[in-house]
């Protein structure tokens, strides 16, 4: 039968459970256990044993199979599963008044992908499956479209995260990745709160887009009149914060980059960012490893995980190593020894480093021979420290290392988790790097920052020492739950409408 057909013959179902005075579509139901409490309390119940405790337990049925005057159903709930035994005899005499023909209907009327509540007592069968031996049953919900059959239905990778309800229901495995995602994020939370962190929320749409080089939304404000941006970040607000006398804040919020997508992309993604007055990078880098280390242990309960058939480490100390000696590690090049552009851009053409022609400065270089020739290769925890100046707009200049600025970035599984600063703190520094930035930004880069003067009008005012920190969330999610793209640690990620070519990007 094709889906329509399906959808038909459900409809006429419905019709005919009215008719027998039954609402397909139940208010409430009450339950005294989930699935999952009832396999843990009764995991030593010897085969062939019953138990006299009346349960009453709701969920989807997941598979139905009728021998006779016999029928097992598959009941699944958010905890996971359990058999459904149902006996004619049984069903018949518990539900006399309620509808004499009920296993008749059980039959006809009740399908895979139904909602129903059952009320009966334990019992193990002869092969050993735990069951509800069922007394009474009630339909909680009329399904009009089928299940896949038993996930071959459903193998269209863009079809998973479009209709990510349906992933849900048919993959136990997704359900857990979503569960861990709401641990990890409540574990952030509580770290942070139990160091005496406050979270304050900060503006989605901003005048000014800031905070990290990024091409951001657009929208439009009618009564105001005014063109507004999604934010690229929370730094900034959340430095005005500081400013304003908070000494540790937070927010884990939606930022919102409009940007490609692909494994490791997404246009709207979660970050927490985290600043602390009075501290610097080495601080957030104490803060970093001892945040992740601490959720994986409560998440996964081990910090030796594995990622995609690969084992990482999560035991610290982390390895923490300059950008400018990973590069001369894995190239061969070292960046301090060239006298100009031209010579530095000779020796990493001669490296295999490609578009050197496009990098404007030594330190732009550095950071072109980084990206491709070390990160992929940074698999077990590294903190890569001492970023280029030229790259890092927002971070305070290196207190012993000209050029360079106190920045670090994470990396695990050659991917780039979480970025730290010690915050530039001199306003009229910090206006030459945002007005240099504002200068790219009028020569057609889209993605540099702007000039925010209410920003720096909050820094003349006086910002004390202060280190940062952002984490991406999905990133660290995909981490802790093995999951190859972005898009399996997202919800309900964004993609193309359904009539375009959709492919999983690389």
């Amino acid at each position: 039968m094709s889906e329509e057909d399906i959808r038909a013959t459900r409809l006429e179902k419905v019709e005919q459970i009215k008719q027998l005075g039954i609402n397909p579509y139940a208010y409430r139901w009450e339950s005294t256990h989930h699935a999952a409490q009832l396999q843990e309390k009764f995991a030593d119940l010897p085969s062939g044993e019953a138990v006299d405790l009346e349960v009453a337990i709701a969920g989807r049925i997941m598979t139905r199979r009728f021998l006779g005057k016999l029928a097992f159903f598959t009941l699944q709930d958010e905890t996971g599963t359990i058999q459904l035994y149902l006996e004619k005899k049984h069903i018949q005499e518990g539900m006399a008044d309620i509808d004499p023909d009920a296993f008749k209907h059980l039959d006809k009327l009740i399908d895979a992908g139904d909602f129903i509540g059952v009320k009966g007592t334990i019992k193990r069968t002869e092969k050993g499956e735990l069951s509800v031996y069922v007394k009474q049953y009630t339909i909680l919900s009329k399904s009009l479209l089928p299940l896949p059959d038993k996930w071959h239905g459903l193998t269209d990778v863009a079809k998973r995260y479009r209709q990510r309800y349906v992933d849900l229901i048919v993959n136990p495995e997704v359900r857990q990745t979503f569960r861990r995602r709401a641990l990890i994020t409540a574990g952030i939370r509580r770290y942070l709160e139990q160091r005496d962190f406050i979270e304050i929320e900060t503006p989605v749409l901003q005048a000014e887009a800031g905070g990290a080089d990024a091409r951001p939304f657009i929208t439009y404000h009618n009564t105001l009149e005014m063109e507004l941006y999604l934010r690229i970040a929370t730094e900034l607000h959340l430095k005005r914060l500081v400013v304003g006398g908070f000494e540790k804040v937070f927010e884990l919020g939606r930022i919102f980059r409009n940007e490609g997508i692909s494994t490791r992309h997404n246009p709207e993604f979660t970050s927490v960012e985290v600043y602390q007055a009075y501290a610097d990078y080495n601080d957030m880098m104490a803060l970093t490893e001892g945040m992740i280390t601490t959720i994986a242990q409560e998440v996964l309960g081990t910090l030796q995980i594995t990622y995609q058939g690969t084992s990482v480490d999560l035991t610290p100390p982390w390895r923490r190593v300059t950008m400018h000696d990973l590069v001369k590690e894995y190239t061969g090049l070292d960046f301090n020894s060239f006298q100009t552009l031209e010579e530095a851009q000779a020796a990493a053409k001669n490296a295999g480093i490609e578009g050197v022609e496009n990098c404007t400065s030594i330190g732009k270089l550095l950071n072109e021979a980084f990206e491709q020739k070390v990160e992929e290769n940074l698999i077990q925890p590294t903190f890569v420290i001492d970023f280029p100046v030229e790259i890092s707009p927002l971070a305070k200049p290196h207190r012993s290392k000209p050029g360079m600025v106190e920045r670090f970035e994470l990396f695990v599984v050659g991917r780039e988790t979480a970025n730290s600063f010690s915050e530039l703190t001199d306003p009229t520094d910090q206006r030459q790097r945002l007005e240099a930035q504002a200068a790219r930004k009028a020569a057609g880069d889209l993605e540099a920052q702007g000039v925010d003067e209410d920003f720096l009008t909050a820094l003349e005012y006086g910002m004390p020492p202060t280190g940062g920190l952002g984490i991406g969330i999905d990133r660290l999610v995909m981490l802790l739950t093995d999951s190859a793209s972005i898009r399996d640690a997202i919800a309900f990620p964004l993609l193309k409408p359904e009539k375009s070519q959709d492919t999983d990007p690389e």
